[in-house]
């Protein structure tokens, strides 16, 4: 069995000002001694909506296992037979029904009935899958979802209600003529290399640099504010953990290092050979710990490429809490869409929950809304991202290898410094991070730390990212 510490946060309500609700905690009612938000660490936010942690618990402790059978002989195929086994004590399989869905790039292309024995208790059983229907009008990343719903209306669920499920790559679709693969921008004549105009401005395919710190500042009209190296994140209860644990509490760590403020000094600027390089120092004040960070920006037809190359200095005695690019976008690119996991937040160690697929919301949607503001709402293994405006007009960011993507209307430093959410005022920029890499949640404010496996060691790292602004109005400041 297990045990859930615990159900609800036990956030008070209260009306600000203006009428919105938020929720007090200790301290908020002049209190002496009080323990501050610690009785706000359960599966529901105060208002009984589910947070993360319960869409992972519910994953985590789903009752049927499905799982997948390479092909027989042909290793690396992909798999044509699952295995299902049944996680119940006592009860058979007869009250599910089991579906299967085939999507390529996230795009669906067919559905239908899978039949599963009416497994015993502790039984498994290998069934397989239908062959891959024709995938005509897309092309590209290829999977299976195979979920096990109640076939009938039950005591506690209705008919549909979803019990388990699983994800299955399938390979790679090839390009048909007339296929649809995901949009991509047009191509458009922009100079393959940077070229210096004896002023600030240094052009590069569809992008304008700062030409003295080689900063991109522009992007087909679209206003940009960076990207650059960044590895601090909004500590997480997690993160500040409790004085009575035994592991290290990273959150005190970080600030007494100095993380949350980074200094970025430009060492070198390059223009030629088909690139535009900045070569940077990337450290907190008063260490000698550095993150030595080399931005290698070309371009290709709409694309604007950057490769990111990272060098830790110095000893460093902790992980990092994320390694990746923070940018400022136009506040009217407030439409995100996303190939990768979702449809929710996920990190390294609470991920089960999440889902490949092509998902679509504002991003003010992205946020969750933890009764104490601090890092949320990434998305992990994305491959592609786009914000846009209500005329569809806007950024495409695409990652090698996939990115952990998150956007919001304020910047860490202003979620770190709050203590409630109304304490967060929207800006006129959206800042978006394309993570590499994210330091695990861990459970320390009442449990133990991150699992090894799941810290960012400081460590070299290389990634790319590619900008484009797809083919339409053009973009505003």
């Amino acid at each position: 069995g297990g045990f859930v510490w615990e159900w609800i946060d036990h956030g008070i309500a209260r009306r600000a000002p203006d009428g919105t609700r938020w929720y007090a905690y200790g301290g908020d009612f002049g209190e002496e001694l009080h323990d501050g938000n610690f009785v706000c660490d359960g599966l529901l936010f105060p208002d009984r909506t589910p947070s993360p942690g319960l869409t992972e618990y519910k994953k985590v402790i789903e009752p049927v296992r499905i799982g997948a059978v390479p092909a027989a002989g042909a290793d690396g195929a992909p798999a044509d037979t699952l295995t299902v086994r049944n996680g119940y004590d006592f009860a058979d399989l007869s009250a599910l029904a089991f579906r299967w869905a085939y999507a390529v790039e996230g795009v669906p292309v067919a559905e239908g009935g899978l039949t599963v024995p009416p497994l015993g208790p502790g039984e498994s059983a290998e069934v397989k899958l239908p062959e891959p229907p024709p995938a005509r009008g897309c092309s590209g990343e290829a999977v299976w979802t195979v979920r096990a719903v109640l076939a009938a209306d039950g005591p506690w669920a209705g008919a549909g209600h979803e019990v388990a499920w699983a994800q299955i790559p399938a390979g790679t679709v090839a390009a048909e003529t007339g296929a649809r693969p995901a949009a991509r921008p047009a191509a458009a004549a922009f100079p393959a290399g940077p070229r210096e105009d004896g002023g600030r401005a240094v052009p590069l395919g569809p992008g304008t640099f700062d030409a003295a710190t080689g900063t991109l500042t522009g992007l087909r009209g679209l206003e940009v504010t960076g990207p650059r190296l960044d590895v601090w994140r909004a500590p997480t209860d997690n993160d500040e953990g409790a004085p009575w644990q035994p592991d290290l509490r990273l959150g005190p760590l970080w600030r007494r290092l100095g993380l949350h403020r980074m200094r970025h000094r430009t060492d070198e600027v390059t223009v030629g050979g088909g690139a535009l390089v900045v070569r940077s120092r990337v450290a907190p004040a008063a260490t000698d710990l550095a993150l030595a960070t080399t931005y290698r920006w070309t371009a290709d037809g709409a694309v604007l490429r950057l490769e990111v190359s990272v060098e830790p200095l110095g000893d460093w005695p902790c992980p990092l809490p994320r390694l990746g690019l923070r940018l400022g976008l136009p506040g009217t690119l407030d439409r995100a869409e996303w190939y990768g996991g979702g449809p929710g937040e996920a990190y390294p160690d609470t991920r089960a929950a999440s889902r490949l697929g092509r998902w679509a919301m504002p991003v003010d949607a992205m946020q969750t809304p933890y009764v104490r503001p601090q890092e949320n709402g990434a998305r992990e293994g994305v491959r592609w991202a786009e914000l846009r405006r209500r005329d569809g007009t806007g950024i495409r960011m695409t990652g090698e290898p996939p990115f952990w993507f998150s956007a919001r209307r304020w910047t860490t430093e202003e979620l770190d410094a709050a203590d409630h959410g109304t304490d967060l005022r929207a800006g006129e920029r959206i800042w978006v991070h394309l993570d590499h890499a994210q330091q695990g949640i861990g459970s320390q404010s009442c449990g133990p730390g991150v699992l090894p496996q799941h810290r960012l060691a400081a460590s070299p790292a290389s990634f790319a990212v590619g900008f484009s602004v797809p083919e339409g109005p053009g973009g505003d400041s």
